[in-house]
This record gives structure tokens, sequence and C-alpha cells, in this order.
């Protein structure tokens, strides 16, 4: 049975920094690519980050870059992701998930139960 559990979510004032974390059991962790996801009230979901199995390639949405890092430990089953000067806009349930493929534009047949991030302006 494969669990994705994420960590750190909260509440932070603008400028702010949070760090997130995601625990994977169930899967071979360092066969599959990892994505943090969001999802704001009244908003889609959408990919905001993305790091392969290796963590050779990673991707990150235009209104992240600079702000957030994502990155893995496969030692440990874990992805993360940084956060550094957060906005409002930010504010959202994250969601970690795994995908099978290094394609991180492709189906993502695992996820985590999500974490708020709230950031106060």
């Amino acid at each position: 049975q494969v669990q994705l559990v994420e960590s750190g979510g909260g509440l932070v004032q603008a400028g702010g920094s949070l760090r997130l974390s995601c625990a994977a059991s169930g899967l071979t962790f360092s066969s599959y690519s990892m994505g943090w996801f969001r999802q704001a009230p009244g908003k889609e979901r959408e990919l905001v980050a993305g790091i392969t199995w290796s963590g050779g390639r990673t991707y990150y949405t235009d209104a992240v870059k600079g702000r957030f890092t994502i990155s893995r430990d496969n030692a440990k089953n874990t992805v993360y992701l940084q956060m550094n000067s957060l906005k409002f806009e930010d504010t959202a349930v994250y969601y970690c998930a795994a995908c099978p493929s290094n394609d991180l534009f492709s189906g993502y047949p695992y996820w985590g139960q999500g974490t708020q991030v709230t950031v106060s302006s």
C-alpha cells in the first residue's frame, strides 16, 4: 500500500519561509519522479515543482521560480519543498504526488492527503 505523508505546512507571514516534507512508503521511491502540487480555493490544482527519480532534472512553475526549491533524499524516501519569500498568493493546500515516469507532466497515480499553507499579508 502506497502512502505519501506531507508535513510542514502552517501559517506564515508574507516574506517568510516554510519547508514541506513528504515521506513515501510502499513504493520503490528511487524509481518515481515526485511532484508538489497546490490547489487554492476556487482554482485548479497546479504542478508547482517536480523532480525526476535521480534528482537530475527539476521543474518549477513560473510563479515560484527563484523562491521554491524541490529536493529529494532517496535514502530517506522523502521529497522536500523549501519555500522562501512566501507571498499571499502561495496560500493553498499543497500535495505531493508520485509519478512512475521521468516525464514530470505525465500521470501521478499516488497522492498525499495535503498540507495547508497559509500566508498572511
